[in-house]
């Protein structure tokens, strides 16, 4: 490790700002279907739950796009919310595999 103190700066806010916006909504679609397939009690058409399923997506997406200028550099924003992404989306495919929609 360095000794050098890292600062943060306004370098590679394009790339860091287009993968929280891409990949921080495919994280925050996979994260809010899990709760709607796994979550308590399931989903209830006609009930609240696909509502609230459905609102929470903007915060996640809004803390992720927020949180992204944290990233050192745009390529290792890309790489770990693309790794995010791909292992959110997995658990997404996994829980439609073995878990069914409870109506």
């Amino acid at each position: 490790m360095s000794k050098t103190e890292f600062r943060y700066s306004s370098r590679d806010w394009l790339s860091k700002s287009s993968a929280g916006l891409i990949l921080g909504f495919v994280i925050a679609i996979a994260v809010s279907s899990l709760y709607g397939r796994l979550g308590p009690g399931g989903l209830h058409w006609g009930g609240a739950e696909p509502q609230f399923v459905m609102w929470m997506v903007w915060p996640i997406w809004a803390g992720i796009v927020s949180l992204c200028f944290l990233f050192r550099s745009g390529l290792r924003a890309w790489f770990w919310l693309g790794a995010a992404a791909l292992a959110s989306s997995g658990a997404v495919v996994l829980a439609q595999m073995f878990f069914e929609m409870r109506v």
